[in-house]
């Protein structure tokens, strides 16, 4: 199984007992009490491990936005080529890199989000790696297409996962979960473009080229060439 270059693969993580502690108390402190504050984060670790921690061991979801006090989220009819994020509905993700994109990108400057993370399959059914893909308008790019945002905290039950799909040659699961009913967050975590570990390797895209190509081949993503 061979991924393709342009998937950025997540950096390997391995915490020490007294960091697992540190996040632990975090935890206990601030999502725990679902009081949807935010939470004061000033450990030497990076943000994105912690987020990872929160979706990988306490089977969390994150919400990235450039609103800084969302109180509720509430379904909203989304925009993807794919049939299940195209629907009404409230998004989220079972990964802690991919929703800082969404917290950190302009949204004024931006118009055409270009992205992904999934998981490898193996046969057995169990999980590899994840990998992502991030790219925005190139003259946004040029110009400094980011900005502070908020990455939120969410229970999963009201969610559902996107199926596994085959693709590239494999079977991977892709991180977009779905909830048809409003929800509200358990604790937020303020993030900067410094934050995001890729930020120096997101891409660039003519939106107009892209979609030309998207809308002739609908299943080539990430249409890169």
């Amino acid at each position: 199984m061979q991924i393709l270059e342009y998937f950025l693969q997540r950096p390997a993580t391995e915490l020490d007992q007294s960091e697992i502690n540190a996040f632990e108390k975090l935890f206990a402190d601030y999502v725990l009490p679902a009081r949807g504050k935010e939470i004061p984060y000033d450990l030497a670790l990076p943000k994105w491990q912690f987020l990872c921690y929160l979706c990988d061991q306490k089977h969390l979801l994150l919400h990235g936005s450039n609103s800084p006090d969302i109180a509720e989220f509430e379904p909203r009819k989304a925009n993807d080529i794919e049939e299940f994020g195209n629907r009404l509905a409230v998004y989220a993700s079972s990964d802690g890199i991919w929703p800082m994109y969404f917290a950190i990108v302009n949204r004024d400057k931006v118009t055409l989000l270009v992205n992904a993370c999934f998981k490898t399959v193996f046969e057995d059914a169990t999980s590899g790696n994840s990998y992502y893909y991030f790219s925005v308008d190139e003259a946004a790019l040029a110009s400094y297409a980011w900005q502070e945002g908020t990455v939120y905290i969410i229970r999963r039950e009201t969610f559902e996962q996107q199926p596994e799909q085959e693709r590239w040659g494999m079977r991977f699961s892709i991180a977009q979960w779905a909830s048809p009913v409003a929800v509200k967050p358990l604790a937020k975590l303020a993030v900067t473009p410094e934050d995001f570990p890729f930020l120096s390797q997101t891409r660039g895209h003519d939106p107009v080229e892209l979609s030309r190509r998207a809308a002739a081949n609908p299943a080539g993503f990430p249409w890169h060439e």
